[in-house]
């Protein structure tokens, strides 16, 4: 199902200055445990640690890897002010079966000499992936394809996203109102609302991506591959009473 993308065989990935790329690496990482630090305080503490770096920077970083505070502010993940934005539907609803709802988001990953971008589709009660891409921009068209993965898996009542220009775009909506799926997106600076996808990012980072330290498109592809399988059918959870993704999702499948 997951067969490697065209743009991950042959585009390189995306770079910047070495020290820029080590900035962005340090920044996601203390995302990961922080992550209502805004760029004040990212900078002060990258101050401390040395570097030579003032907020306009740091900011453009983190815009760059698509990190923001988890507190309203102006978002990270650019909107494009022509596209129609959604309500958010999860408000107090009662997530109680597999493919009722799906959540989607996008994030950045370090390879040697650059960085990808990942995005991953997950349905929310079992926390199996259905879908997931890289791409080296954070363009629509990976975003759209990782859903087209997932609706080999079924189809969910519902799915959420931030409100990013790769969701709000004609193109990716179009593919949900043609399948039925309701569209619901997060609240104006409030990654929070995403939180079961935000707790993947960081099971994928720490326990795969920061330990492997790929060297590429292809040997990143081929080690996510291997990741999300022990994620979605070896990898206990402790929100589901220690048992797998697919343990759940399977059983309940509808």
């Amino acid at each position: 199902m997951l067969d490697l993308s065209r743009r991950t065989y042959y585009y390189e990935p995306k770079t910047e200055s070495a020290e820029n790329l080590q900035i962005m690496r340090l920044l996601d990482e203390i995302y990961l445990d922080h992550p209502y630090y805004g760029s004040r305080k990212m900078t002060a503490i990258l101050q401390r640690q040395g570097y030579l770096v003032n907020r306009k920077r740091v900011q453009r970083l983190m815009r760059l890897i698509g990190i923001e505070a988890i507190y309203p502010q102006k978002r990270t993940t650019i909107a494009n002010k022509a596209h129609q934005k959604y309500p958010y539907l999860l408000r107090n609803l009662d997530i109680c079966q597999v493919n009722q709802v799906w959540s989607s988001d996008i994030t950045y990953l370090p390879v040697f000499g650059g960085f990808f971008y990942l995005t991953a589709v997950i349905d929310v009660f079992s926390r199996f992936v259905v879908g997931w891409k890289i791409s080296n921009s954070m363009d629509t068209s990976f975003c759209i394809e990782a859903v087209e993965d997932a609706l080999l898996y079924g189809k969910p009542d519902i799915l959420n996203t931030d409100q990013g220009s790769q969701y709000t775009s004609t193109f990716f909506t179009s593919l949900l109102k043609s399948n039925e799926i309701q569209i619901s997106m997060n609240g104006k600076g409030r990654c929070i609302d995403n939180v079961w996808v935000e707790r993947l990012w960081r099971s994928v980072k720490r326990e795969d991506v920061y330990l492997r330290e790929y060297r590429g498109g292809t040997e990143l592809y081929k080690g996510l591959n291997k990741y999300f399988h022990f994620y979605n059918f070896q990898r206990p959870h402790q929100a589901l009473n220690y048992r797998t993704p697919s343990e759940i999702f399977r059983q309940k499948t509808r």
